[in-house]
């Protein structure tokens, strides 16, 4: 049996999760939470990440009831993410990994996202829609590599949901995106708002421009009210990110759409893509908050998948970078 653990950090949320053989046996994780109206920095972040770090991975250890001596692979977020927070943990792995004498392995955190899904939900070759506040993408496996068919060319939909939920001043606890759904389930009047889909891509910046400018103005004047913006603001992004979904499983004959980073675990997106996948007699997979959001175990089972396959990183080549590509990564584990 081969038991790895895996350190995810790559933007406010810091978790270490331990998988053995395809079960999760632990996933503790903690959350840097700013006020309304406030992003998180990269600084600040790391900041957070180090004070909790040691906590959440004798947590992790605890709760699956192992010692270090029961750990065959370290796995930990090479990129994509924020260069802090990243630094922060990559440091960390690199120094459990030496202490307990096990190897080393970088996991891309895309695929981290992919390989969780797909064992927790048992899709067999689905499109992939991955949708996070730092990526957006739609993804489906072809010859050893997952093959981007179409993204964002400007900011990921969870950004553009956050920087929203700031312009209003809407609550960072739990998070900007499930306290915007909330909202949105109280909103009875659309408002149009510029849909931007270009071929297979999408760009939200437009989109975002325009509600941060119309929100003062008709606020202002009772025009409309916050819950109306938050229900045609996730209206108009989802629809977009479903017509290239669709889009991508008809080029690619796909019957099954899987649904993963945090804003996959938002209900109307997954309850509109579900609509779509009935009219094309497909199926939809998705998963909770607890494998959806960043977290350890997703690293852990990515890096399970790639330690079986013969990858490992040597410490020289333990580094971080911000931009890591979902398609850069030789898939050997299929096929």
């Amino acid at each position: 049996m081969t038991v790895v653990i895996g350190f995810e950090g790559s933007a406010n949320k810091i978790g270490v999760g331990i998988i053995r053989d395809g079960e999760v046996l632990s996933n503790p994780r903690r959350t840097y939470i700013t006020p309304p109206g406030q992003g998180f920095l990269p600084g600040e972040t790391a900041k957070h990440h180090r004070s909790v770090i040691l906590t959440v991975l004798q947590e992790a250890l605890d709760e699956a009831g192992l010692k270090s001596a029961d750990i065959d692979c370290v796995a930990y977020t090479k990129g994509p993410g924020m260069g802090a927070p990243l630094v922060t943990v990559a440091v960390v792995a690199r120094t459990v990994a030496q202490l307990w004498g096990k190897p080393l392995l970088g996991v891309n955190h895309c695929i981290g996202h992919i390989e969780m899904g797909r064992l927790i939900t048992n899709a067999q070759n689905p499109t992939v829609l991955y949708v996070s506040g730092g990526n957006t993408q739609v993804i489906a496996y072809s010859e050893r590599r997952y093959r981007i068919f179409g993204e964002t060319i400007d900011i990921a939909v969870g950004n553009c949901l956050d920087r929203f939920a700031r312009v209003i001043k809407i609550s960072n606890d739990p998070s900007p995106g499930y306290n915007i759904e909330q909202m949105a389930k109280k909103g009875t009047k659309f408002i149009e708002l510029p849909y931007t889909v270009k071929g297979m891509d999408v760009s939200f910046s437009g989109i975002l421009s325009y509600i941060e400018d119309a929100a003062h103005k008709m606020l202002s004047t009772s025009q409309c009210t916050p819950e109306d913006l938050c229900f045609s603001l996730q209206e108009t992004l989802f629809a977009m990110l479903v017509e290239i979904t669709e889009r991508a499983m008809a080029h690619c004959g796909s019957q099954e759409v899987l649904i993963v980073g945090g804003v996959g675990c938002n209900m109307r997106l997954q309850e509109m893509m579900g609509v779509m996948c009935k009219e094309r007699g497909a199926r939809i997979f998705a998963t909770d908050e607890s494998f959806c959001i960043d977290n350890g175990a997703m690293i852990a089972q990515a890096g399970w998948e790639m330690f079986r396959s013969g990858h490992v990183t040597e410490l020289l080549d333990s580094w971080i970078t911000q931009r890591y590509r979902t398609d850069e990564v030789e898939v050997t584990w299929r096929d």
